[in-house]
């Protein structure tokens, strides 16, 4: 895809899940892609996937170790990282983690946990990479949300929060950014087969897998595949798959009468607890 060939892109939380799918679009539309997580072990594992789907030999697949919640060390990773090889074309915030449970039954460090990874991860990314953008007038920003960032869900709580706040605030960078020739797009991906989603599913409450529980989750190469393709449409709004367009849709449209049918849902769910 010529919107993506020869681009510099950088993907957070780029060695597993969503991210790694992005990655590995981008390197079949012959992008030079650097993969950004925590875990050595699993990022030389992506490396090792990635290279298989390289289209030239001059391509550039890199990996680069940092934690996105630690700010001091993250800046520094970065701003070494652009000293040697330039601010990055196309920035893919993908580095999120998800545990649900009841609100009484979460702790505050989950809450914490959750909003400096999913917000505060994609924040701290971005402070170091925007002013290169903006003084080059020129980039592309992708930010990762959820359904259930703009839908509240029982049992997301914690999550939702983090994933309502990187919707909000991408919606006021876009304001921003675009008057310096910046694209922003953010995701809003439904459930998808992911090492996270098998994580959270051992975990859900009753009520929740019987609310959110989608029996037939899309595949990381088809979330993928559907964000590059409408980021190289330079379309804001992402909405992968027909689950996540229908509930958008659902949701602007009825706005808060879509809650009694939540409520609704959530009832039948209790019955069953009862039955049971």
């Amino acid at each position: 895809m010529d919107y993506y060939s020869n681009k510099l892109a950088l993907v957070t939380g780029g060695s597993s899940g969503i991210g790694l799918g992005i990655a590995t679009e981008l390197v079949k539309s012959n992008a030079h892609v650097v993969i950004l997580a925590r875990n050595k072990t699993t990022l030389n594992q992506a490396l090792h996937e990635l290279e298989t789907h390289r289209v030239t030999s001059d391509q550039k697949i890199t990996a680069l170790q940092a934690d996105v919640t630690q700010r001091s060390s993250l800046t520094d990773r970065l701003n070494e990282f652009v000293e040697q090889n330039g601010v990055p074309d196309i920035v893919v915030n993908s580095a999120g983690v998800a545990h649900p449970g009841t609100f009484t039954s979460l702790k505050p460090e989950i809450f914490d946990w959750m909003m400096d990874v999913n917000y505060f991860g994609t924040v701290n990314v971005l402070k170091v990479l925007v002013p290169g953008m903006k003084k080059r007038k020129s980039g592309t920003i992708v930010n990762i949300s959820s359904v259930a960032g703009f839908i509240g869900v029982y049992g997301y709580t914690a999550y939702g929060a983090s994933k309502f706040a990187v919707a909000g605030f991408s919606d006021a960078l876009r304001a921003e950014l675009r008057l310096y020739g910046i694209q922003v797009s953010v995701v809003y991906p439904p459930d998808t087969q992911t090492p996270q989603l098998e994580y959270e599913s051992k975990i859900k409450p009753f009520i929740t897998k019987q609310i959110a529980g989608s029996t037939n989750p899309m595949t990381t190469q088809q979330v993928a595949r559907e964000i590059i393709k409408r980021v190289a449409r330079k379309k804001y709004l992402v909405l992968p798959g027909a689950e996540a367009k229908f509930l958008y849709s659902a949701n602007n449209l009825v706005g808060r009468f879509l809650f009694p049918i939540m409520d609704l849902l959530a009832k039948f769910a209790i019955r069953k607890v009862k039955l049971g």
